[in-house]
């Protein structure tokens, strides 16, 4: 699952590729945009909302696109191999006079209003890396269900946008709490949201994602994709599991020593 800076790296990149100049070629590879063409108009800019990828286009139309898990944007010079995947796997191409960008394996590919883009990303908390950042609001969404274990309620992108496996993983190490603490639980709430736009704005220029004081390769992170490695900290063998409501389950990494697990309240 990309995380928020991945998603705002990717912006980037379209953005210097296709604003402020006419398409010379839109090639839409999904049957409902089958007829579309968006040939001849200039791209707007090219902005990220949390996961979501919204290319605003001349005329008052935005292009949505979600990566998901696998999905990703490619940005070719003139002349230059594709080399982001096999043609079949090719939603969409997006082409001006410089630069062709190709959008491969996008689970989520349409084109709608710019006035109705709150139809598709209006449900979102505060973007960690946008301008509508507001840690107060999203502290508040966090807690507003006390109970919800801690790992679930920081995939959930309504409470703040941008945190995906590997923010969830890390955040909780460093706060020295449980994933299944239940959010309503957590001590000093308040540094949360501050250490997660840090941990953001730290990677979001990044080519690797550093959470750890050591820019060496396998010493990034601190706990995740390390399952049985040990903790950096303790030296305790890292845990996985999955977290999360049925079907939508995702990989949980932990210390059992630093991040003891939550106390069972007596009822």
């Amino acid at each position: 699952m990309p995380e928020g800076d991945t998603v705002w790296q990717a912006a980037r990149r379209l953005h210097e590729a296709l604003s402020g100049s006419p398409l010379v070629r839109s090639d839409l590879r999904v049957p409902r945009l089958a007829t579309a063409d968006l040939s001849g108009r200039r791209v707007v800019e090219v902005f990220p909302r949390g996961k979501h990828l919204l290319a605003r286009v001349e005329g008052g139309l935005t292009l949505h696109s979600h990566l998901r898990m696998d999905g990703a944007w490619r940005v070719y010079g003139p002349g230059e191999r594709w080399r982001g995947g096999p043609g079949h796997e090719i939603r969409a191409v997006l082409a001006t006079a410089e630069r062709t960008a190709v959008g491969y394996r996008l689970p989520v590919l349409e084109l709608l209003r710019t006035a109705d883009e709150g139809r598709v990303v209006g449900h979102l908390g505060p973007d960690l890396l946008g301008p509508d950042w507001d840690p107060d609001e999203a502290l508040r969404r966090l807690l507003a269900d006390p109970g919800r274990p801690l790992g679930d309620a920081l995939l959930d992108q309504r409470n703040l946008a941008g945190i995906g496996n590997v923010y969830r993983s890390e955040l909780c190490f460093l706060l020295r709490v449980s994933p299944w603490l239940p959010a309503g639980d957590l001590p000093a709430p308040e540094r949360l949201p501050a250490l997660a736009k840090k941990l953001l704005e730290a990677n979001k220029t990044r080519v690797a994602r550093v959470t750890t004081p050591d820019d060496r390769r396998d010493r990034r992170l601190w706990v995740y994709g390390r399952p049985g490695r040990p903790c950096r900290r303790c030296g305790t063998p890292i845990r996985h599991a999955r977290q999360g409501r049925a079907g939508e389950e995702r990989a949980t990494f932990w210390c059992p020593a630093c991040q003891p697990p939550p106390v069972r309240r007596q009822p």
